[in-house]
């Protein structure tokens, strides 16, 4: 094993280190005031409803190209893959016009 490799796992380390700081100290901190966990909450469900939506309009066609070696891609996997695409679209969508309106507003006021 050389120097490259243990960079690379010491890396995988601090990521996987950060992500669960990332994710635990403000729900620490939230439940001093449990308003603002309950908004992260919604938020989250909202999301995953979503998700639901847009993995039940999205198809499960698989070309046959992709059904072989070496992506093995099932219906179920398409379909997946499929409402992952549709609510990263739909957020993206959101997140522009959000940026929109705020920018007008601000040049408005």
């Amino acid at each position: 094993m050389d120097s490259y490799d243990i960079m690379l796992y010491v890396s995988y380390a601090l990521v996987g280190l950060g992500a669960v700081v990332s994710i635990l100290l403000p729900l620490l901190k939230s439940l001093d005031n449990p308003k603002s966990l309950m908004k992260t909450g919604l938020g989250i469900v909202a999301i995953v409803v979503l998700f639901f939506i847009s993995y039940s309009i999205s198809t499960n066609e698989v070309l046959p190209k992709f059904e072989g070696e070496p992506f093995n891609l099932t219906p179920q996997m398409s379909q997946m893959v499929g409402g992952f695409l549709i609510t990263t679209y739909i957020l993206t969508i959101i997140a522009i016009v959000g940026i929109v309106i705020t920018e007008l507003s601000k040049a408005v006021k």
